[in-house]
């Protein structure tokens, strides 16, 4: 990611914080966290300039009456205090994807928020000759047969590196390099399947998170906010004492089984994964830099969700 982009999605969520609060201190006793994520998304938020500032803005006072009404204990009036928190940046890679926490301490309650600003990539992921994915992904590390099958490519690409070579230069990088690491992809996470039945589930919650949220993309140029709901413990829409969400907010069902996994037609460097319960992805693996590295970036997108994720359209009149 770019920094420009970086400071651009720290300062969305910034924007996003100081519109909660803006809305929810008339309504209720609530407080900010001060913690460094605050400081660096203050910083960002700074840095842009007074028209994106109020485009972000915008973005976010659309949107969060939607996510007021599925959410009712965010504006009840009691007497207790609401707080908001950006996630330290180590959070996403212990698998919670929240940026701000939203919590009510007294009644032991919380929802989180994941903001994305013009994009909607899962997750960024590579392959790489020292990066163990099965471990990473669904806690099993990658079997003898995987490493045997990616090292000799990874050692040729090792080697082209201290050459300086460019990727440009690499004549049959799809027979040699792509296809070779996506087959021995396909084969480990086969075998992974075989042996955990629990692996679909947890691949899935690897790539989008353990902990149940609303996702918030900007769409600038559309002038349109999306919020995707990711109720797949049940804590999201909770009532509060005095009113019930006009939204149901319905449950996500993690998938069970792997359908199938194989090349996307045509294609040689993106392998698309078809799950049960309405879960469909795809990975596309290519290289960022001009010059050859021992290391692959993966690009996942969802082909489709299930239905239970709804995806609500708040429209900047």
């Amino acid at each position: 990611m770019s920094t420009r982009s970086n400071d651009q999605g720290r300062a969305y969520e910034y924007a996003w914080m100081k519109t909660l609060y803006k809305v929810l201190r008339e309504r209720r006793k609530t407080r900010i966290v001060d913690n460094s994520s605050l400081h660096a998304n203050a910083k960002a938020w700074t840095l842009i300039d007074k028209k994106t500032q109020q485009t972000f803005i915008i973005s976010a006072e659309f949107a969060i009456d939607a996510v007021l009404e599925m959410e009712p204990r965010m504006s009840e009036n009691d007497d207790d205090e609401l707080v908001l928190e950006f996630q330290k940046d180590g959070a996403g890679i212990k698998g919670d994807v929240r940026d701000i926490v939203v919590r009510r301490d007294n009644i032991k309650w919380e929802i989180g928020l994941s903001i994305k600003h013009n994009h909607d990539a899962v997750k960024h992921s590579r392959l790489s000759y020292k990066l163990n994915f099965g471990k990473e992904w669904f806690d099993m590390p990658c079997s003898d047969a995987y490493w045997n099958a990616v090292t000799p490519i990874f050692d040729m690409l090792k080697n082209e590196k201290d050459k300086g070579t460019k990727w440009s230069e690499i004549t049959e990088k799809d027979e040699k390099v792509y296809v070779p690491l996506l087959q021995a992809f396909i084969d480990e996470v086969n075998r992974a399947c075989e042996k955990d039945k629990d692996m679909p589930r947890k691949m899935i919650e690897y790539l989008i998170g353990k902990k149940d949220y609303y996702k918030i993309v900007s769409r600038d140029s559309k002038r349109l906010t999306l919020i995707h709901t990711f109720n797949m413990h049940e804590t999201l829409n909770k009532p509060s004492k005095d009113k019930d969400s006009d939204i149901i907010v319905p449950v996500v069902k993690l998938p069970t089984r792997l359908v199938a996994l194989e090349f996307k037609p045509n294609s040689s460097n993106t392998v698309e994964m078809f799950l049960d319960n309405g879960w469909q992805l795809s990975f596309r693996i290519h290289n960022t830099s001009t010059k050859v590295e021992p290391s692959l970036k993966f690009d996942v997108q969802f082909i489709s969700m299930p239905m239970s994720v709804l995806s609500i359209e708040c429209k900047w009149n």
